[in-house]
């Protein structure tokens, strides 16, 4: 028989892999969630938290008693409660010490126990001394009155409470944070004081929906007085859905024109902002900032000065800009998961979070009033069977002296309990004086008054519902204390553009062949006389404003854009622009231009086709540039032209064989990006002969203006007149130059009537 059954580790061999590898990970995960990474509603705490907790309550570490050193806690939470890593329990140990971390913490440290800049920063536990909280009462004063249910330590050696019998909702207060298998939880620190109303309001009024509770939440309150500027309506939104975003900025005024922080958002660190505003400076990003300087000590925490470099500066636009690109503006996400009453995660919003504790916590209440009835009842069965040996003093010691069996005589003498009679024969001697007959009278009355007022209290729902809002009402007394973090209607903050707290001035960007580029002040430099490295040489030269981007194009059509803030110094030999931007290998950089964002430009390639673009189209914040001409293989692109008037203007298209053609500048599409539309017509045969024909030359023609054609030694001049022999249609062939003139090797526009600008 034994030979026919198969062993277990056979059984468990033959478990398919998919089902072993789906229960293993699914017991994992229910790890992860119930016993690590998730807060429980009841008391708002993880498992390592409620055991740092428990443990220093049964070291005698209340808040009143002397400090112990955190390595003795550290060591009594793994040794029975907790065994696992102890750098992961002081850390959580730590953190609910940091006042700057919790909003109630609920350990009271001694030493260093990090700071807002880095909260990492701690002593090792065998330097720091700690205890308990007085807000930790709140988890601990019910503890030993019935309210709880308890469960073995790993090794069941111990027991430990499976929830602490928390008096308010510290999963609201203190928040909690946690990244389990699956899921996540992000709940942010409520006020107290506004927590402890909206459960008194919740409590005379069932039915109360979430509109009503958020007119005493009005959102989270942190553990600092930094602005939460998120309007009421998302907060309500996230409440209602149990997740959303929270937003923060820093608290400023200004003193002697300069900008100065006092408080910043939670887990914001004046550190991080001062390197990340002096990056920026570094950058050339804020050259309208001269200097900033980290004032924080003892006795002002956060004070973080920024100092403008003009008295006459828009304020108001720089601290925006800074709260839009440094950690003085940090948002917060929202989302409510927590393992409910039935043991299970989920996402919940406000209303279901306060009336699933209101319930935990009424079933507490039962338990602690039921364990103190039993508790009076059990004693006033004892005194009763005292009052009755008392009464009949004289026969009780007769029976007590004589009696072989006084315990079994005293039963049936009074008809009294076992208890009773167990407890009469352990009177004492001076226990027989006539004041002891008083005491026992005194404390019946008195006792019998306290179990009718605990009947009395369960009895009546009314009661019963006064009696937790009193308790409530006690807490928040004792525990809460004023909102911290204001909440402020605030604009939203916008990053300005490089360009609107700069100087403008005059700029001259230089470009070399090699691509080296550089930036001069003014206008007055001569590119011609620019020096470059040996072997290099000028490629072009762009006179512009310091406020007005750059646009590089390159021979693949793209688009690229600096701001000449951000170049080198012309004093020099310059900076590669490959420094700067991320050009293809294959490419190089062709034309440089600028404008303003309702100007116009004409592109095109030299197969004879071109579009029109808008400047800002060019425009990009792409290291790698974005496609804008769409270029065949073995074509060029050509020099873009400044159009000043898209209705009266003309173009002038000269082909490498000679060939003209004018037409209306209308007659162009404007586009985004492509290749645009026929310029001059190039058949297909004379694109593959040699040498091909090409469009060799594109300009912009305003009306009443002379075309000057230059060819060797010989120029040509055409009137407006003489321009209707080659005016036609976009896309045609063109008529053919005289004779001489055929070898076009540039062309100049010259207004019969210039106006002077």
């Amino acid at each position: 028989m034994k030979d026919t059954l198969p062993s277990a580790i056979d059984d468990y061999e033959k478990i398919p892999f998919q089902d072993f590898a789906e229960k293993a990970y699914l017991n994992y995960s229910m790890y992860v969630i119930l016993d690590r990474a998730l807060p429980h509603i009841g008391d708002g705490l993880k498992p390592v938290q409620r055991r740092i907790v428990y443990a220093m309550s049964q070291l005698g570490l209340s808040s009143s008693a002397k400090f112990k050193k955190s390595a003795r806690t550290v060591g009594d939470v793994l040794g029975k409660f907790h065994p696992h890593g102890d750098t992961a329990c002081y850390e959580a140990m730590v953190h609910l010490a940091q006042p700057f971390s919790l909003r109630y913490p609920l350990v009271d440290g001694q030493g260093n126990w990090g700071d807002p800049n880095d909260p990492k920063s701690f002593a090792a536990m065998r330097y720091t001394e700690s205890r308990l909280s007085q807000y930790a009462q709140i988890f601990l004063q019910e503890l030993d009155q019935g309210t709880v249910d308890w469960s073995p330590n790993f090794d069941g050696t111990l027991n430990e409470p499976k929830i602490l019998p928390a008096r308010l909702p510290n999963i609201l207060l203190n928040g909690s944070t946690g990244i389990a298998v699956g899921m996540a939880t992000s709940l942010l620190p409520h006020n107290l004081r506004e927590v402890a109303k909206a459960l008194i309001h919740l409590i005379d009024n069932e039915n109360a929906d979430l509109d009503q509770i958020c007119k005493y939440i009005k959102g989270p309150d942190f553990p600092t007085d930094a602005e939460i500027i998120t309007p009421s309506e998302e907060i309500i939104e996230s409440y209602r859905t149990g997740a959303g975003r929270i937003k923060m900025r820093a608290v400023f005024h200004v003193e002697d024109s300069e900008i100065i922080y006092t408080a910043l958002p939670h887990h914001a660190s004046t550190e991080k902002i001062y390197e990340q505003i002096a990056a920026q400076m570094e950058a050339k990003k804020l050259p309208m900032i001269s200097d900033i300087r980290d004032e924080s000590d003892h006795e002002e925490p956060t004070r973080l000065v920024v100092i403008p470099r003009s008295k006459n500066l828009d304020l108001n636009a720089l601290t925006d800009h800074l709260f839009a690109t440094t950690d003085l503006e940090k948002s917060y996400s929202f989302n409510m998961n927590l393992i409910g009453i039935d043991g299970r995660p989920k996402v919940k919003n406000l209303l279901e979070i306060l009336t699933e504790w209101l319930e935990f916590r009424a079933e507490t209440v039962r338990k602690k009033i039921n364990f103190r009835l039993e508790k009076i009842l059990d004693r006033l069965h004892i005194l009763e069977g005292l009052l009755t040996a008392f009464l009949n003093i004289d026969e009780v010691i007769n029976i007590i002296r004589n009696s072989d069996h006084p315990k079994k005589d005293l039963i049936k003498a009074f008809s009294l309990t076992q208890i009773q009679a167990a407890a009469i024969l352990e009177i004492r001697l001076r226990q027989l004086a006539r004041l002891e007959e008083i005491k026992i009278k005194s404390e019946l009355k008195d006792l019998e008054s306290q179990r009718k007022e605990l009947e009395k209290i369960l009895g009546c729902e009314k009661t019963f519902k006064s009696y937790i809002k009193e308790e409530i009402k006690a807490d928040a007394k004792n525990y809460g204390d004023k909102r911290r973090s204001p909440l402020q209607k605030r604009k939203e903050a916008e990053k300005f553009s490089v360009t609107d707290l700069m100087d403008i001035e005059p700029v001259t960007i230089i470009l070399s062949k090699n691509g080296w580029i550089r930036s001069a002040k003014g206008h007055e430099i001569n590119p011609e006389t620019v020096k470059f490295k040996s072997g290099d040489s000028l490629m072009d030269c762009l006179r512009t404003r310091s406020d007005k981007p750059i646009i590089f194009l390159d021979n693949t059509g793209r688009s690229y854009m600096l701001f000449s803030h951000s170049l080198p110094s012309a004093r020099g030999n310059g900076e590669p622009l490959t420094g700067q931007l991320s050009i293809a290998p294959n490419a190089h950089i062709k034309f440089m231009l600028s404008g303003a964002s309702n100007d116009y430009f004409l592109v095109a390639s030299d197969n004879g086709y071109g579009f029109i673009i808008k400047f800002t189209d060019f425009l990009t914040n792409y290291k790698n540039g974005k496609a804008v001409i769409n270029l065949k293989e073995n074509h060029e692109l050509l020099n873009p032209e400044n159009i000043v008037d898209r209705e009266k203007d003309s173009i002038a298209a000269f082909s490498s064989q000679g060939r003209l053609l004018i037409f209306t500048l209308s007659q162009l599409p404007n586009l985004k990006k492509g290749q645009g539309n026929k310029i001059i017509s190039i058949s297909k045969k004379n694109l593959n002969s040699t040498p091909p024909e090409r469009l060799k030359i594109l300009k912009i023609v305003p009306s009443e203006s002379n075309i000057i054609i230059y060819s060797g030694k010989h120029f040509l001049k055409l009137t407006p007149g003489n321009q209707k022999d080659y005016t036609g249609s976009r896309g045609q062939r063109g008529k053919k130059l005289p004779r001489g003139y055929q070898n076009v090797d540039r062309v100049e526009i010259i207004p019969i009537n210039p106006v002077d600008e």
